[in-house]
């Protein structure tokens, strides 16, 4: 009994893979009738039925991943090409899968990525004419992006630089302006000290003159005046004299020398 059973089961096996396989490539050619007319929404449930089988067969991801290209669903699609390469034992299927990759990422300008996607399609298919021209597109764009970073990085720190040189300048000139105000500042300082110090000496000058002045008693004269008054004293005295001195040189009698 348990032989028959198991015989039975082995029998059915190849029917039931054969079953699997016909209702995957229905799934498939049904869901590519749907892409032909543009109608993707359809087409990617077809899709996903020969998926929920099969989920690694290549043709139902590769199929699906055009019709999310085609919907501009190009993360999505991105995603069924990289499983189509990876389950793929076929180069032309690898080729095919990571040339689309390459336009997902030119799409996305993602050109970095693009660059390497290519590539890849290239080591499954070096003569494909169009794989070679997306590649050299791509590696085309990828250098002006990146001469284009290098110009903006370039003006940036220029820009920055110049910030900087603007912001020192303006540093050094309040700092200036601090300065020369300070000094204005201390000469005004200095201006009203020396007013100040010339008022105090004027005040000093004319208050001793005025004490001096207070002290002297009515009538009384200067220092100046008593000096001025010896003077011409002094003066009169020195005439009187000289006049009294030449009487007395007049008057007296001249004496005969002797001559030997």
């Amino acid at each position: 009994m348990f032989d028959i059973k198991l015989f039975f089961l082995i029998a059915l096996f190849p029917f039931l893979i054969f079953s699997q396989k016909g209702e995957t490539i229905n799934h498939i050619y049904e869901g590519n009738k749907e892409a032909d007319l543009e109608k993707y929404s359809e087409a990617e449930i077809k899709y996903r039925k020969a998926l929920s089988i099969s989920p690694e067969e290549t043709k139902a991801l590769y199929n699906l991943g055009n019709t999310h290209f085609n919907d501009k669903n190009f993360d999505e699609a991105s995603q069924r090409f990289f499983q189509t390469q990876k389950f793929s034992k076929d180069k032309s299927e690898k080729h095919m899968a990571f040339h689309n990759m390459g336009n997902v990422f030119m799409k996305k300008k993602d050109y970095a990525k693009a660059v390497e996607s290519y590539k890849n399609a290239l080591r499954n298919n070096p003569k494909d004419d169009e794989t070679r021209y997306n590649y050299a597109l791509a590696k085309e764009l990828l250098e002006k992006e990146n001469q284009k970073n290098e110009n903006k990085d370039d003006n940036e720190d220029k820009q920055n630089k110049d910030d900087k040189d603007k912001s020192d300048k303006n540093k050094n000139d309040d700092k200036k302006d601090e300065n020369s105000e300070k000094k204005e500042d201390d000469k005004k300082d200095k201006n009203k000290d020396q007013e100040k110090n010339s008022k105090n000496n004027k005040d000093d000058s004319s208050k001793k003159k005025n004490e001096k002045n207070q002290n002297r008693k009515p009538g009384q004269l200067s220092p100046e005046q008593i000096k001025s008054i010896l003077e011409a004293m002094n003066n009169q005295e020195k005439n009187v004299q000289k006049k009294i001195n030449a009487k007395k040189v007049k008057g007296s009698p001249v004496k005969n020398v002797k001559d030997w």
